[in-house]
């Protein structure tokens, strides 16, 4: 087996995404926990050391990273890696010979058409997770996980930060309730937050940056950094992938519910377009690595978890959109015992249950508040299992904790 790579190995998770961000995102989040716990008081934040605890998390190169390869037994190749006919992949001079191939190639920030945006210099999420200076004034294009993110890290960091979303929500694709609740949020950490807003053009006056914007929120915006979250593109050219009979569909690669591409060729991660989440990756390469073995196995997209870090965490599972005739119940976490025990004020969240009343399952589920990420997991679960809600209801949670919510939740879905 070889593994060829032509930046650094753990990809963009380990270096630029997932892992650093949550680093920077970590201090931030304790500070302000400490304002909002009584008896506690002088929590500073420090963006030297912040940046700092970020270096030493996920940086360092991927020395590590390449020895844990060599180890499993696996070659490895640095190198940019091009499809020259079916069984055989070139990188640089040298010549590999292939009887699988698996195609993870990941994917790049999308760039959206502004007019005057290549007179400048703008952010993308790596600029925004690898920088050691705090922008006196940040522009945030994007509302969601990734611009809600890093908005509240680097206005909480000391930036002004104006954060423009077209959509009429944050997090639109999510749940509206818990974009409007986020958007509060973010307002009281002193972000300008702007829906309805679509941005046009970008210009530059004075050394700062201006950006023109229609919609509800027209006119124009200056800053000193411009950041791009409006999402990501699979990676799919310059690979050869046409070469052996690979299929595009929405610009990503087409695949099978084994991950299979094309004949002796798979698919795993961003590249494939169907959720770009490193723990989606993660699973489908254990689908397409298991087919590879000749252990049949398919993929199974219905119950995918997500999580954003925000203050507060936003975490959502399944079908979420309420149609086809889901039913719903939403507990407000502040009714719980245990918010009393947390914090004053009282934390601000909810857990919204979406369920099937002729199957009396959960068809999705949406939990806002502290720890949301750790949440999910169970009701992950259940709707991956169709555990019956009378289940959920007989389920014992335990108690003082926010996870009450999930039977409070499920008690009252009209079944």
């Amino acid at each position: 087996m070889t593994l060829v790579e032509r930046d650094l190995v753990g990809g963009e998770c380990s270096y630029w995404a997932c892992i650093p961000s949550k680093t920077l995102l970590r201090p931030v989040e304790l500070a302000a926990a400490v304002a909002r716990t009584p008896g506690v008081s002088g929590a500073r934040i420090d963006p030297e050391g912040v940046f700092a605890w970020r270096d030493e998390i996920a940086g360092g190169g991927d020395a590590s990273q390449v020895k844990w390869v060599e180890n499993l037994g696996a070659a490895f190749v640095r190198g940019d890696a091009e499809i020259a006919e079916p069984g055989l992949v070139r990188v640089g001079g040298r010549e590999l010979s292939y009887d699988h191939l698996l195609v993870a190639t990941g994917s790049d920030p999308a760039v959206p058409p502004l007019e005057g945006l290549e007179d400048v210099r703008p952010w993308t999420s790596r600029d925004a997770t690898s920088a050691s200076e705090v922008p006196e004034r940040l522009l945030v294009v994007g509302g969601g996980a990734v611009g809600c993110e890093l908005a509240q890290l680097y206005v909480r960091l000391g930036s002004e930060v104006v954060l423009v979303q077209s959509g009429a929500t944050l997090l639109d694709r999510i749940d509206a309730d818990a974009g409007a609740l986020l958007a509060e949020s973010l307002a009281e950490d002193g972000v300008e937050v702007r829906t309805g807003t679509r941005p046009s053009a970008v210009e530059t006056a004075g050394g700062r940056i201006r950006l023109l914007c229609d919609g509800a929120g027209a006119g124009a915006l200056e800053g000193t950094e411009i950041l791009l979250a409006v999402g990501r593109r699979p990676r799919v050219e310059g690979y050869g992938l046409e070469r052996v009979g690979v299929e595009l569909e929405r610009n990503a690669v087409k695949t099978d519910d084994r991950l299979a591409a094309a004949d002796g060729v798979w698919a795993a991660g961003d590249v494939t377009g169907k959720a770009l989440f490193t723990h989606v990756g993660k699973y489908q390469a254990r689908i397409a690595a298991a087919n590879i073995a000749g252990r049949e196995r398919r993929a199974d997209y219905s119950s995918i978890p997500a999580a954003i870090f925000t203050d507060p965490q936003i975490a959502s599972v399944g079908d979420t959109s309420g149609n086809d005739g889901a039913v719903t119940a939403t507990v407000e976490l502040a009714t719980l015992s245990r918010a009393g025990t947390y914090s004053d004020p009282l934390p601000r969240g909810f857990v919204k249950l979406f369920a099937d009343p002729g199957r009396g399952v959960l068809v999705g589920a949406v939990v806002v508040g502290p720890e949301a990420g750790e949440m999910i997991g169970q009701l992950t679960v259940a709707v991956r299992a169709e555990v019956p809600v009378d289940v959920l209801r007989d389920t014992i949670q335990p108690f003082p904790t926010f996870s009450e919510a999930v039977y409070f939740a499920a008690r009252d879905l009209p079944l």
